[in-house]
């Protein structure tokens, strides 16, 4: 089952500094959904297994990832993990230049027509990595990250948290790492407790799950846990409003996943007449 969001205080602790409470976001008819987690905990598989569930029922949705969501991204990439050693801070600065870009660009613009947004990585990866890795502040990386994105935060985020040995294993088995890919185990282990510390400081967006089962009984509660969050967006449309296709898209999802979830094929029945 879901390891749901650890309550503050819990065996893992608080998050490593103030959470600032960015003011709310501009409402937006779409679903914002980020994976996080460390490298080998089977994000990418994970955002394909629900991107398909979505595509089955109907809905709009778009796969995007951090760095690497655009062109501009992409080039960011490429100097972030694949070229030489970047000043942690430059690194903190280049990844937030790649945001702001991306969540301006592509992400936004799909929330606002009412798409599901399936993000591997977002502003927590850079808490995580910069500021608790890299030691430069989770505070000031997250308030660095709030700023470029006008402070839009995920519906969700789901962390697939996995032993690290297992999770290097996994990495190991891609071909060549790229530059984050080849720290050590210390700097994976503290990325580990950074992001279980992100999850308990914020109990209302994470839902944590055990990654280092079978892919289907991840699959499982990841879609449970996307399904609970489209139930509790739904709230959002009204019946008949503006937005009338987004909440019937999301209606289908959600019946899709309690298909899937009762062992019953997950595509859209045909319409009765």
């Amino acid at each position: 089952m879901a390891r749901l969001a650890l309550e503050p205080g819990g065996p893992h602790g608080r998050y490593a500094g103030r959470v600032t409470q960015p003011p709310p976001a501009t409402a937006h008819p779409g679903l914002f959904i980020s994976f996080e987690g460390g490298d080998g905990v089977g994000k990418t598989t994970q955002i394909r297994i629900l991107a398909d569930l979505l595509a089955a029922a109907g809905v709009d949705h778009i796969l995007t990832r951090e760095p690497g969501g655009t062109d501009l991204g992409l080039e960011i990439r490429r100097l972030l993990l694949h070229g030489g050693h970047v000043a942690p801070r430059a690194e903190a600065l280049l990844y937030a230049a790649d945001r702001a870009h991306h969540i301006a660009t592509r992400v936004r613009p799909a929330l606002e027509r009412g798409a599901v947004v399936l993000a591997d990585r977002y502003l927590d990866s850079s808490v995580a990595y910069q500021g608790a890795a890299r030691a430069l502040g989770p505070d000031e990386v997250r308030n660095l990250s709030l700023w470029a994105t006008e402070s839009l935060l995920p519906d969700l985020t789901i962390l697939l948290d996995g032993d690290p040995d297992l999770a290097e294993r996994r990495a190991n088995g891609r071909g060549t790492k790229d530059r984050l890919e080849q720290e050590g185990d210390a700097f994976r282990t503290a990325l580990r407790q950074q992001f279980l510390t992100l999850a308990a400081a914020e109990p209302e967006r994470f839902v944590v799950i055990d990654a280092d089962r079978p892919v289907d009984q991840v699959a499982d509660d990841v879609i449970e846990a996307a399904a609970t969050a489209v139930r509790r967006h739904g709230v959002r449309h009204e019946r008949g409003g503006a937005h009338q296709g987004v909440l019937v898209g999301l209606e289908a999802f959600v019946e899709a996943a309690a298909r899937r979830g009762a062992g019953q094929p997950a595509n859209r029945p045909e319409a009765r007449s």
